[in-house]
């Protein structure tokens, strides 16, 4: 089958991005670009204006930001420990600089003379990474006892230590910081382990996974029953879910099993074909991992009815399938979907919404917000125990927050009725009522 011809916009962006990694931004000249692309300077001007502009749009549709956090994808579930993660990712990410070493350079060194609107998309390409990052390190921590104050934080600054030395490489030749890249990563991770952002948890001692959170805030991959609850309003889910249909069909499906059926991004992940069973009356899905149940998908979630136990963004999905893979979601190169790559689906799905308090969204609260659905639409608490895999006494948050949503609801309800004549206690004086 022969390919169709790329558009002159996609053929001048890809000369860009060629041009810019092999010889600098400042060195490439706007009819290099052209001639590269087989079009005439002039279109390359009606297109996108100045270099400057080409540079927004080699920023924005190359993906070259995305792609450093792509790459973590398999190596989360490969690592043996913390400080393996730790070193696979510095080591991948100075590999994946190394690929495009004049980019680098004239992304980083040339910053001052872009324009506000390329300053702001080279800003929102490091968000990208920072946010890819942090849900690699909330995969590979979260079965860790170890105490840090931010994901997001830890993610920036080891980006920010890993750009910084991949700067020294490409502008210093005898640096002599360290002898080479190896021995500034195995000093890099043991400054993380040893230093005062991550420490130990000591035995006999809590990790703080156990300690109360006031503030409802939850980290990235450590959300667990004993924090307080932070589920989302039906009008964040709902926005969620229509953001994730507008990508395609299996990013609705995989919103709406996380809506849904109440399951972990490791649960998920590891689903398989099989493990989907429907009738014409109901859908299931077997959890084969950690507590063995079977649990519901619901057609109605937050108030709006999300197909038929027979036509549903999950069968949709099934139905564009024409492999033969065993495993329920896909990543881009048709292998089973990992857990990190569901989190980088969940960043994509969430990017620029935050909870009523100005929190980031955590993939973790759509399961809470599922746990005190359910208990508001009449499940008992043993009930909700079998479904969910969790102990009655973890779930408590979820009945006091379910609670809470029931009393605001009535007085909602209440409000809304015809004012009866208020009538004050026996023996109160009406004026003081």
């Amino acid at each position: 089958m022969s390919h169709q011809p790329s558009s002159t916009r996609q053929r001048l962006i890809q000369a860009a991005l060629q041009l810019f990694a092999a010889q600098g931004i400042t060195e490439t000249t706007t009819r290099q670009i052209a001639e590269l692309a087989d079009v005439n300077e002039v279109t390359l001007f009606r297109q996108f204006g100045n270099k400057h502009g080409l540079l927004l749009a080699v920023i924005e549709d190359t993906r070259i930001f995305t792609r450093l956090g792509e790459s973590l994808g398999q190596t989360a579930n490969d690592a043996d420990d913390v400080a393996q993660a730790f070193s696979t990712y510095g080591g991948k990410c100075l590999q994946k600089l190394d690929q495009m070493p004049e980019l680098v350079r004239s992304l980083i060194g040339e910053a001052g003379k872009y324009s506000l609107e390329n300053r702001q998309a080279l800003g929102h390409g490091l968000n990208q990474v920072n946010h890819y990052t942090a849900q690699y390190l909330a995969t590979v921590l979260q079965e860790q006892s170890l105490d840090y104050f931010s994901v997001e934080k830890l993610a920036g600054f080891l980006n920010l230590a890993l750009l910084g030395y991949a700067m020294l490489e490409l502008t210093s030749e005898f640096h002599q910081l360290w002898g080479d890249r190896h021995d500034f990563i195995t000093d890099l991770v043991k400054l993380l382990l040893r230093g005062s952002m991550l420490a130990s948890e000591q035995p006999g001692d809590r990790s703080t996974l156990d300690k109360p959170d006031d503030t409802n805030e939850v980290q990235p991959g450590l959300a667990s029953p004993k924090q307080s609850t932070a589920d989302l309003p039906a009008s964040l889910v709902h926005v969620i879910l229509q953001r994730a249909k507008k990508l395609d069909t299996q990013d609705y499906a995989l919103a709406y099993v996380l809506f849904g059926a109440g399951l972990s991004p490791s649960e998920v992940s590891g689903l398989r074909r099989s493990h989907y069973v429907q009738d014409i009356h109901q859908h299931l899905l077997q959890i084969n991992q950690g507590t063995f149940r079977q649990v519901p998908l619901n057609q109605w979630i937050m108030g709006q009815r999300y197909g038929s136990a027979t036509r549903n963004p999950l069968t949709q999905w099934l139905k564009t399938r024409k492999d033969t893979q065993s495993a329920l979601f896909l990543n881009e190169a048709g292998s089973p979907i990992s857990e990190v790559e569901l989190r980088l689906r969940w960043q994509i799905w969430v990017e620029n919404l935050t909870t009523p308090s100005g929190q980031s969204l955590q993939i973790e609260q759509a399961r809470q917000t599922w746990c005190v659905e359910m208990l508001l639409k009449g499940m008992s608490l043993d009930g909700l125990s079998i479904l969910s895999g969790w102990a009655v006494t973890q779930l408590q948050p979820y009945v006091q927050r379910a609670r809470e949503k029931a009393a605001l609801q009535q007085a909602v309800q209440l409000d809304q009725k015809p004012k009866a004549k208020l009538v004050p206690p026996a023996g109160q004086d009406p004026e003081g009522f």
